[in-house]
């Protein structure tokens, strides 16, 4: 990732933002995550949003997971469907909820025999009926452990989550740093980030990752607005903070869906493009299983269907 417009570890140079005339990108990469469909309708839409998305020529595209049988074996699906049926690089996520050491070792040996290279570590959210995380007695306890227990599998690219606004659990965000530390350390390649709709959130938080000696590439995680309310209470949940701004942008506009998307689009394509002026030339789309939002942005990035 390009840092270059940044000060040195510590110290935050006053961010650019860029016009409309500001040229176009030349070198944005971009991913993209989808989950698992639990429908046939859910399925048509997952694949339209796929083949529409395909053409941009992602990185890598991400499956998320759940714990129990049901949920990772639609994400496997989806993921050997991806392996089969187009040139995506699919990257599988895995969680340390409610498999032991074992179990989880022989999907990662099965997603490396079919071809994946690429996983998503993550801890994972509490068990079904669980209020709070319980670390499997035979499992992995932490993220940070499982990437560890991956790298001894095979030797997988491994991405995992960062917090620019800290965990919801976390006690605080020196002891969030410290553990994306020990993630880094444990042999991650990538660090993508929650979701947050505030530039300086996510460039002081690289800051501050860079003077933890956090090197690897810290990929912003971009949500598009489709549902502000629902996107507030799912920002609520994971800690991430909503500028009074954005809810002024989208008041009024709950029954007009067609407005709300093309704020929704405009928002995120500025902030992405404020970051690429920043030195962030990689982003990372929560699609929800959508397309025509996340493409309309990667067109304004400069990313378009190669011929």
């Amino acid at each position: 990732m390009n840092d270059q417009q940044r000060t040195s570890p510590g110290q935050t140079k006053a961010i650019i933002y860029p016009t409309v005339a500001s040229p176009l990108p030349k070198n944005v990469e971009v991913s993209f995550e989808f989950f698992p469909p639990k429908t046939a309708k859910a399925e048509e839409t997952l694949w339209r949003a796929i083949k529409r998305l395909e053409p941009l020529n992602p990185s890598y595209v991400s499956v998320t997971y759940g714990a129990g049988g049901t949920t990772r074996e639609r994400t496997h699906a989806t993921v050997a469907r991806l392996r089969r049926e187009t040139h995506l690089e699919p990257a599988a996520h895995l969680t340390c909820v409610d498999a032991s050491r074992g179990e989880i070792d022989d999907i990662a040996r099965q997603y490396w025999d079919e071809g994946v290279r690429h996983i998503v570590a993550l801890r994972g959210d509490p068990a079904e009926g669980q209020q709070t995380y319980c670390p499997h007695a035979e499992g992995y306890a932490y993220a940070a452990d499982l990437v560890a227990g991956l790298k001894k599998v095979a030797d997988f690219e491994i991405s995992v989550a960062a917090y620019p606004e800290g965990h919801p659990q976390a006690l605080s965000l020196e002891a969030d740093l410290d553990n994306l530390k020990r993630k880094i350390d444990a042999g991650a390649n990538r660090a993508m980030t929650q979701f947050f709709f505030d530039d300086e959130v996510f460039l002081r938080f690289r800051d501050r990752a860079r003077a933890a000696g956090i090197w690897v590439p810290i990929v912003p995680g971009i949500l598009p607005v489709t549902n502000f309310e629902r996107v507030t209470d799912f920002a609520h949940t994971c800690g991430a903070s909503v500028p009074n701004w954005m809810a002024e942008l989208f008041r009024g506009l709950d029954n007009d869906p067609e407005t709300r998307n093309l704020v929704a689009a405009t928002v995120a394509a500025e902030k992405c493009r404020a970051l690429y002026a920043n030195g962030v030339d990689a982003f990372h789309f929560y699609t929800l299983n959508r397309a025509d939002l996340t493409y309309a942005i990667c067109h304004i990035l400069g990313v378009r269907p190669q011929a």
